[in-house]
């Protein structure tokens, strides 16, 4: 914790200044192995232990379950772990990077996916915690559902240090209990005797293994987010291992462990699940692992109200500049909470909202963690003209960038006639293949290739100038707003 900041005034950590706005190195803190406890934390919760509740629902056997969601997971992780060395590198919040790909303005379309994916995770997050308290102690619903969102949301204020200090604690307090239980579950200590009733379909596989994918997937625009204070100096490597390791630790863990609570007790809620296997070791032990496990929670829905933040004031400042204040910050993420708190009372089917969640988030964002990783890693080589990024005509980046606009709508299209989301689409492709999803990786490909097919038309030594000079700007004075 002694990594972090302080208020030189008060000795205590202050409300987060910063929010779209660059990250000057003299302001860079915090070290690499922070990160992976982190990210694990992220997904060291009930809504980790819900995707493995959807493995039955695709037919599948415990053993398929664990195969399919440990595959996605790697899968979907190599592509979330690699923006983490964005941050460090540019100082800058991920959908302001993704200025450069897209223009100052047509950063908005990929901006309504990212927004659409931070309030969507907080409207399962609180169904989950709400429906779960009540299941387990018979708590208000609706009063657990306000409470946790004023927490979250506090958490989303004071900012960056404040959520990483939230996260590193409960890692901490978190990791022993939860071994404790999977020993107990190892050994035939915690109840569990139905049989399982499951098998394997290729359509099942690759539907779990869809989902399993986009929810690391879904964290791509969050990540350079909680690394653009490391210094600039941060090793590629290293980032992106310690946010691979922490991010991929923790559902891999979960997962399986949410399956078997799902196949071998007949669970229907993640946290009742977590609550009667506990006690099923010992009793006690399911009150605990459920309270921590809904803290993480609680702390990840700060962490999806900060990024949600970011993304909403990058979308207001795309069309009318603005000077990036707390008070903006806070007025944002108040707003965030109501709208996000509403469809959680109004919602109660967690597992069902689960599924169509990350799979709309999995079309919407596949093809744009694909555009910008390939401009990225293979055609600017991490060099930007960061004060471009700020300037509202778009500077060298444009307004709207043609080529990340049309790589985008293009790989969005070609989902269309092969997706599939439950009980609201279906289509045409989907079936005939059987019922199996491949409209997203698709759509990876044909964004990424488009993307630098058509970058070969820009002549990239005409931004040398504009980032020879960006780089002397931020020396000299920071960024000047």
């Amino acid at each position: 914790m002694s990594e972090f900041s302080r208020d030189p005034n008060t000795g205590l950590r202050a409300i987060e200044e910063r929010s779209i706005d660059y990250v000057p190195e003299n302001e860079r803190h915090g070290s690499v192995r922070m990160q992976g406890p982190f990210w694990f934390l992220g997904n060291f919760q009930p809504f980790t232990v819900s995707i493995g509740f959807l493995g039955p629902v695709f037919g599948l056997s415990l053993w398929w379950t664990c195969v399919a969601s440990i595959a996605g997971i790697l899968f979907g992780t190599l592509f979330m772990a690699a923006h983490a060395s964005q941050g460090p590198k540019l100082g800058l919040p991920q959908m302001i990077q993704s200025r450069a790909q897209f223009g100052y303005q047509g950063v908005i379309l990929p901006l309504i996916a990212t927004g659409f994916t931070f309030l969507a995770f907080n409207v399962v997050d609180t169904i989950i915690i709400k429906e779960g308290l009540n299941g387990i102690f018979g708590w208000n619903s609706a009063l657990i559902a306000v409470v946790i969102t004023v927490i979250g949301a506090a958490l989303a204020i004071y900012g960056h240090d404040w959520l990483h200090t939230a996260f590193q604690v409960l890692f901490w307090m978190s990791v022993p209990f939860w071994v404790i239980l999977t020993i107990g579950v190892l050994t035939g200590n915690a109840g569990g005797t139905a049989t399982d009733a499951g098998g394997f379909s290729w359509a099942g596989f690759l539907g779990l293994f869809a989902v399993a994918a986009s929810y690391n997937i879904t964290y791509a625009p969050y990540v350079s987010d909680y690394s653009r204070y490391l210094p600039k100096n941060t090793p590629t490597k290293s980032i992106i291992a310690a946010v691979f390791v922490g991010a991929a630790g923790s559902p891999i863990w979960l997962i399986p462990l949410g399956a078997w609570m799902s196949i071998k007790l007949g669970a229907v809620d993640p946290l009742v699940g977590i609550y009667d296997t506990g006690n099923n070791v010992f009793n006690g032990l399911g009150g605990i692992v459920a309270v921590l496990s809904v803290l993480a929670l609680v702390a990840t829905m700060g962490l999806n109200a900060y990024s949600g933040m970011l993304t909403f004031v990058t979308g207001i400042d795309a069309f009318k500049p603005i000077k990036p204040t707390r008070t903006i910050r806070i007025n944002v993420i108040v707003v965030l909470a109501v709208v996000w708190l509403v469809l959680g009372l109004v919602l109660t089917d967690s597992v069902s909202s689960l599924n169509n969640a990350l799979l709309a988030m999995l079309y919407l964002l596949a093809p744009w963690t694909a555009i910008n990783l390939v401009d990225f890693f293979l055609v600017r080589h991490g060099r930007y003209a960061i004060t471009d990024l700020f300037v509202p005509s778009g500077g060298i980046y444009s307004r709207w960038n043609w080529r990340g606009v049309v790589a985008y709508l293009v790989a969005i299209a070609v989902e269309v006639p092969l997706g599939y989301i439950n009980g609201v689409y279906t289509s045409w492709g989907y079936e005939k293949l059987n019922f199996v999803d491949i409209s997203w990786i698709l759509a990876m490909l044909v964004g990424g290739l488009l993307y630098a097919i058509l970058m070969r038309s820009h002549d990239l030594k005409t931004e040398t100038a504009a980032i020879e000079a960006s780089e002397k700007t931020l020396a000299e004075t920071g960024l000047a707003r």
